[in-house]
């Protein structure tokens, strides 16, 4: 931009102007009118409109330099209609030179915008949400440049500050009905930990209310960002040094979040938005507006999920920029606080402390985003995707987490509160039960020894081997530490991840599963378009043979952390005879390259399949012939078996594990794998459920892998078995046309009083 007489560029002088008017004592709908027609003047356009977003995701016109004044309040347009509903449902930026042919155009007869047609517009953003549209027409068709765009995406930082101040709209105004009054609510999400929890609501309000937008200096603001950078990276340094965590995956996760605090191009981006004229706070909270709006859009999930880390970043980057002392938030929040956030990072969990929150509620997340990861070594439940949370529910609010079944309770009523804290009681003397009968083994009442394992994904889970009294690790999940890494680790990186995770198991078996990703596990530094159905798609062992590289990196990594210890490793979603084939060609290559440099090998060599696609069930006596064991997935065995989603809410409960046509299925595969002497467990889901787990030993499985807390109900449902009666009663019952055998199940344990 062109330096004017006294330093200043046009653009920093409107911004300025904008300030004044911004600070001067006018009603606000006043102001916003004065704002639109300086905008306009500047930027040479014939329209300049602000639309307000109202209750119920409406927007509405406030403010217009242009168009007919009698629009104002008039004119209302839903969320994703028009144009301008395009701009907010996406929160993007639309610049269009005929804005008339675009397919979205919505014609609004009383504004008298027909004569108009370039349009250019930006949402007016604050701390991620849409809170109006700024938009500018012209009668030519103009070619909006991005330098047009990013002016307009700077004065909208000026407006936000209007916008979100309550003057225009009262933030009671998009309170939910049903929140007002104090009445209960159950609102519904996504398990991201599992657990329950009562306590009392903490709302998240990261960073601070920005006073200064506009820079006076922004030589003065470079230099002050400069030393908040400094200061920021120290104090992470300092958080991470006392973070009371494993040095595991979690660990990972917070060393990739410092990384993230040293990126070069974000830093960049921040020293451009100053230099345009905002203040070093303004120009961090754009460049975290304008990233959140962009990554919101991405396909990758991984890239979504690191929305949570980025906003973290900026708003200490704020905190520290505005002088403000940084109060520790653990501080802040009372014993038993349930957290309610849109996002979190993994350092903003920390900084609350890990005694102190009971549950964490988040209107984003997902399972592998790095805040669900450290709250899971953490031991707090969490559920995510809960429409609108921080909206409904107020600081101080009595809450119910139960993210057991995928719900909270806002401020419940007391025969609710009453049944919860019975349930949370009843765990807690059942927890202390099950801690007494550790050391007891999982023996039958006629002497079957079953093998009961955890399945695993982090070094922090290994404590629960010694805490449950566990025999081993069923499945430890390696896909982990590749997705919180920013690139590929290398066969070092691995193999002392496997040696420290053979190392804490302390002798006990550890089964490892290869890398299964692809499809909606998706690494960072992948790009791989999308798959339509995931689940089926370009994944797991499919990976690793089309990508050999990467399978004979983590064949030669485990080979060197086992090192004269018992190795035991599966590939997981075979579904033909000739992948397992590959696959363990890939294997005794690697063992015998490792021979070759003198290398240790295996002290001995377990190798086995996961049991996933029913395309196996017909090649089980080939298949048989060549594996050590076989473990049985049951939640994609189900899902594929019965062509059901189990991620779609409609379909998540319309077929029961204990169907006839799954036990039957299963009871076909212990069967073959008694006949030829290989060993056979389920490492699903289904594992872990005390009834389940009692048909699944009663169909013949004798080695079950299940969550760590699963550990004692389902020894204490083994203890009280009678195996033979169990097993005579369900065979006689495969074959029955029902859809599920679940209340036979039931009542046949309550009569022989099986601990289900």
């Amino acid at each position: 931009m062109r330096e004017q007489p006294g330093g200043l560029t046009p653009f920093r002088r409107l911004l300025r102007r904008l300030r004044d008017i911004m600070a001067a004592d006018l009603p606000a709908e006043q102001r916003l009118q004065q704002t639109v027609s300086l905008i306009a003047a500047d930027m040479v356009a014939e329209v300049c409109s602000v639309y307000v977003m109202r209750a119920g995701e409406v927007l509405e016109l406030f403010a217009t330099h242009g168009l007919r004044r009698e629009a104002i309040h008039k004119t209302r347009l839903r969320v994703g209609e028009g144009l301008v509903g395009d701009i907010a449902a996406h929160a993007r930026p639309l610049a269009l030179a005929d804005a008339q042919s675009h397919p979205n155009f919505a014609y609004r007869p009383e504004t008298g915008e027909e004569i108009y047609h370039s349009l250019m517009g930006v949402p007016i953003l604050r701390g991620g949400r849409v809170l109006g549209v700024l938009v500018v027409q012209n009668r030519t068709r103009r070619n909006y440049t991005e330098d047009d765009v990013e002016a307009l995406q700077t004065i909208v930082m000026v407006l936000a500050e209007l916008v979100a101040s309550g003057e225009l709209v009262s933030p009671e105004e998009r309170r939910p009905s049903e929140g007002t009054g104090l009445l209960p609510i159950r609102l519904e999400g996504l398990a991201l930990n599992p657990g329950i929890a009562i306590g009392v609501a903490v709302l998240h309000e990261p960073g601070v209310v920005l006073t200064r937008i506009v820079a006076e200096d922004p030589e003065a603001e470079l230099d002050r960002l400069r030393q908040a950078v400094l200061g920021m990276q120290d104090a992470l340094d300092d958080l991470i040094a006392s973070a009371d965590l494993a040095q595991g995956e979690e660990r990972d996760i917070l060393e990739t979040y410092r990384m993230f605090a040293q990126d070069r191009g974000w830093i960049t981006r921040i020293a451009e938005a100053i230099r345009s004229g905002l203040t070093a706070e303004a120009a961090v909270q754009k460049v975290k507006d304008d990233t959140r709006a962009r990554l919101s859009q991405a396909t990758d999930p991984y890239l979504r999920e690191r929305l949570s880390d980025l906003d973290d970043l900026a708003n200490r980057l704020i905190e520290h920029l505005t002088a403000t002392e940084e109060r520790p938030r653990r501080q802040r929040a009372p014993e038993g606080a349930i957290l309610v956030a849109r996002s979190l990072g993994p350092a903003e969990l920390l900084d609350y402390g890990r005694r102190r929150i009971k549950g964490l509620v988040l209107e984003e997340g997902s399972p592998t985003a790095h805040v669900s990861i450290v709250a899971r070594a953490l031991g707090i439940p969490v559920l995510g995707r809960v429409a609108n949370a921080l909206i409904r529910v107020e600081a101080g609010d009595s809450l119910i987490l139960d993210a057991d079944n995928e719900q909270v309770f806002l401020r419940p009523r007391e025969d609710i509160l009453a049944a919860y804290q019975e349930t949370l009681s009843d765990r807690d003397r059942k927890r202390r039960a099950f801690a007494l009968t550790r050391d007891l083994p999982p023996v039958t009442r006629d002497g079957v020894r079953l093998s009961l394992n955890i399945n695993a994904g982090l070094l922090i889970d290994l404590r629960q081997l010694a805490e449950t009294g566990a025999d081993g690790v069923g499945l430890y999940r390696t896909e982990i530490p590749f997705m919180v890494r920013s690139s590929f680790p290398d066969v070092s990186s691995q193999a002392e991840i496997y040696r420290r995770v053979l190392d804490q198991a302390d002798g006990c078996p550890v089964t490892f599963r290869t890398l299964d990703v692809g499809g909606d596990k998706a690494l960072p530094y992948w790009h791989e378009e999308g798959d339509e159905n995931p689940a089926m798609g370009w994944r797991a062992i499919r990976i690793g043979l089309d990508r050999p590289a990467l399978l004979r990196q983590q064949l030669r990594a485990m080979i060197r952390a086992a090192a004269g210890r018992p190795l035991s490793l599966m590939f997981p979603l075979i579904a033909q005879v000739s992948e397992f084939e590959r696959a363990r060609s890939v294997l005794d290559l690697e063992l015998e390259r490792a021979a070759q440099r003198q290398e240790p090998l295996p002290e001995r060599l377990s190798i086995g399949v996961m049991l996933e696609v029913p395309a196996l069930l017909w090649q089980l006596p080939a298949l048989l012939r060549r594996v050590d064991f076989l473990s049985v997935g049951t939640n994609d065995l189900q899902q594929f078996l019965f062509a059901s989603d189990r991620g779609n809410p409609r379909l998540a409960h319309r077929y029961d594990m204990l169907s006839p046509a799954m036990l039957k299925i299963l009871a076909g595969i212990a069967d073959a794998a008694e006949s030829a002497g290989v060993s056979a467990a389920v490492c699903g889901e289904m594992a872990g459920q005390p009834l389940e787990a009692m048909a699944l030993a009663a169909l013949g499985f004798r080695n079950l892998s299940m969550a760590p807390p699963a550990i004692g109900p389902v020894r204490a449902m083994a203890r009280s078995l009678d195996l033979g009666s169990a097993g005579a009663f369900l065979r006689s019952r495969l074959d029955a046309p029902e859809p599920s055998l679940r209340q036979r199940l039931q009542s046949y344990a309550r009569d022989h009083e099986v601990a289900v």
